[in-house]
């Protein structure tokens, strides 16, 4: 039988504080619970790296904390039924049996459950960087039981993996964070238009963001620089023009227009006598990323978009998208003569480049190579009549631009000083 204890004894007061420390035991334990298992790794590294310092300090105490969060989660659960079976055990001695139960669940119910736990998911973050250091004690003194249990749990659940939103939920994120979702987010239009754009780009191909073949501008290897073509390459305004040979699809270089500041119109200078740059040969199938790493590099802010006709041999080229060299003559079957010719033009290297398809591009690195020994390995050097032409298995469908992979990335046109365009009325 439970010894009953009489008001205003010194056995009572030591009873009813007791009741009052189980009682706030209990809430701490089932508001951690909440606080602390709310809380994932994923926000709280974020927190630690990025948030305001005080947010750092919090998230750098709690992060070793919930590490293990099985036996974190056993812990608190111990801790937490082991103050509210003892509860009823000192109220008993205190009051009658239904009034112990009574009393018991009310407290708590009211301050071991609703008050602790609503205070928790809001500022869970201080509380559980406040009492971190009582919480690593409590393990240690609950380890011998909650440490198999977390061991059983880890087997059988496994354990629990960072949250990591995927780039469509990334992408959504963003957009709740932006001031027109009207959420309180503080990104503007241009910042989650520009983040999500970019998230958008690594499923985007050349083929997306080129411009078709019948749809350049481009001039003739053999033609004169008169007066005429000098005003029409003004006239488009383009920094860049692309140099075919016979046909507009045999794209073999490209003239800048700066280049050309220095030639009287009344002369009436070839093409292939100013100073043309090989233009690189990109599948359409590219990434643009890879394509955006390439330009980077600075050998070329331009290149031609083509397709592999033969079925037969795409599954091989792409196993095999590195660096291509690749060297074909206008003409057909070659006499000795001209076998000769070619032997001599294979020594000014005339011959296609490609772009790497690969995603390891070495961003970057190339910044200081323009200005080394091998600047000049980019200009197309013409010996007599031979000039590349593309295999018969590559078909050229477009022309991309680094402008047009920008484009992509702001999901929104450029618009130079010569583009013509009308505001709708």
């Amino acid at each position: 039988m439970a010894v009953e204890y009489k008001c205003c004894e010194t056995q009572f007061f030591m009873r009813l504080l007791i009741i009052v420390l189980l009682v706030l035991f209990a809430g701490m334990m089932s508001g951690l619970t909440l606080g602390l298992m709310s809380l994932s790794l994923v926000d709280l590294e974020v927190l630690a790296k990025s948030g305001t310092p005080q947010d750092r300090k919090h998230a750098a105490k709690i992060l070793p904390v919930v590490r293990n969060q099985h036996l974190l989660l056993c812990t608190l659960l111990i801790c937490n039924a082991a103050a509210m079976e003892a509860l009823p055990i000192f109220l008993d001695s205190l009051v009658v049996a239904w009034g112990a139960v009574l009393i018991s669940v009310t407290l708590i119910l009211l301050f071991g459950e609703i008050i602790p736990q609503s205070i928790c998911s809001r500022y869970g973050l201080a509380i559980g960087a406040t009492v971190a250091p009582v919480v690593r004690v409590l393990v240690w003194i609950c380890f011998p039981v909650a440490y198999p249990i977390s061991k059983l749990l880890d087997y059988l659940l496994g354990h629990r993996h960072e949250a990591l939103f995927r780039r469509a939920e990334l992408k959504t994120l963003v957009n709740l964070h932006g001031n027109e979702a009207g959420k309180g987010g503080e990104l503007t239009h241009d910042e989650t238009t520009i983040i999500a754009g970019a998230l958008e780009l690594t499923e985007k191909t050349a083929s997306d963001a080129m411009t078709p073949i019948t749809e350049i501008f481009s001039i003739d290897i053999n033609s004169k620089l008169d007066r005429e073509l000098m005003n029409l390459i003004l006239e488009k305004g383009h920094s860049r023009v692309p140099v075919y040979y016979e046909e507009t699809t045999n794209i073999i270089g490209l003239i800048l227009v700066k280049n050309l500041l220095r030639i009287d119109p009344e002369e009436g200078i070839a093409v292939k006598s100013v100073t043309i740059r090989r233009i690189p040969r990109v599948p359409e199938t590219m990434p643009l990323y890879d394509i955006l790493n390439e330009f980077q590099k600075g050998h070329s802010h331009m290149a031609v978009v083509i397709r592999n006709t033969d079925k037969t041999d795409q599954h091989s080229s792409n196993n095999n998208a590195n660096v291509r060299d690749v060297k074909v003559d206008i003409d057909g079957e070659k006499t000795p003569q001209e076998n000769n010719n070619l032997l001599k033009s294979k020594r000014s290297l005339q011959k296609w480049k490609s772009f790497p398809n690969s995603n390891n591009s070495n961003r970057g690195s190339y910044r200081s190579r323009k200005w080394s020994k091998n600047m000049y390995s980019d200009i197309l050097e013409i010996d007599g009549n031979t000039l590349p032409t593309p295999p018969e298995k590559e078909e050229a469908v477009g022309i991309i631009t680094m402008e047009d992979v920008i484009e992509e990335l702001l999901q929104e046109e450029i618009f130079d000083e010569t583009d013509h365009h009308f505001e709708d009325s």
